[in-house]
């Protein structure tokens, strides 16, 4: 009977170690849980939407007339920043609108003043952007703007820029790296290598896609000569 007891109270005593050990692990992994979500939140909440790759119920959702929906899906795709900015008007707040669309600018080629297009870049840093061209990949642009803003700026940034990719050397990462280019299309770009002509990169991707998002896909890619 003794040893009966014993092995009651042996067992009890270890299931109650047991729960206290693992009741931190399970506020732990809730905790865990809720911070998730709240990155989740947050990272939707400061979207950029493209302009051009926006749907209807997206231009909507940030508070874009219908009248000028209508004009935005009829003028894609936009080639430029200008050319999104030039259909706006200037009777609405840019400044705010800007922090929730816009069209991606070349990093290389864009002229330094037109960088202050991006919300809260202003003289210096538009400089800055234009200090260390040419660009050869987006990791270059994060170390260089890196040593003035942090991380968290600089990826801010990123929903604004682009650098260019050369289609017969890029790695999949910087494809990838470009503004509305997935998995797929980036496995794409680099199956039909190497490229001798335009023409043929138009032809190639042409198959998976529509003239319109052909034309903006070109601007993203060029070939050495």
């Amino acid at each position: 009977m003794r040893t009966f007891l014993k092995l009651v109270f042996s067992f009890t005593l270890f299931g109650l170690v047991i729960t206290a050990c693992e009741a931190p692990k399970n506020e732990m992994n809730s905790g865990d849980t809720a911070n998730e979500q709240s990155s989740a939140e947050k990272s939707i909440s400061d979207a950029v939407f493209n302009a051009n790759l926006a749907t209807e119920s997206d231009l909507s959702s940030i508070g874009i007339s219908a009248e000028m929906i209508t004009q935005i899906m009829e003028n894609r795709p936009f080639l430029s920043m200008n050319a999104f900015d030039a259909i706006m008007g200037d009777d609405m707040d840019k400044e705010e609108l800007y922090r929730k669309i816009f069209v991606p600018m070349n990093l290389n080629t864009t002229e330094e003043a037109d960088f202050k297009m991006i919300p809260g870049v202003g003289d210096r840093m538009a400089h800055e952007f234009e200090e260390y061209r040419p660009y050869s990949s987006i990791l270059q642009f994060r170390r260089e703007i890196g040593k003035y803003v942090d991380e968290e700026e600089v990826a801010r940034y990123e929903n604004y820029v682009f650098v260019p990719v050369e289609l017969n050397t890029a790695s999949e990462e910087d494809i990838k790296a470009l503004p509305g280019v997935g998995d797929r299309m980036a496995h794409e770009f680099v199956e039909y290598r190497p490229y001798t002509s335009m023409e043929q990169f138009r032809k190639e991707i042409g198959k998976y896609v529509d003239d319109k998002e052909l034309a903006r896909l070109e601007r993203f890619v060029y070939l050495e000569d």
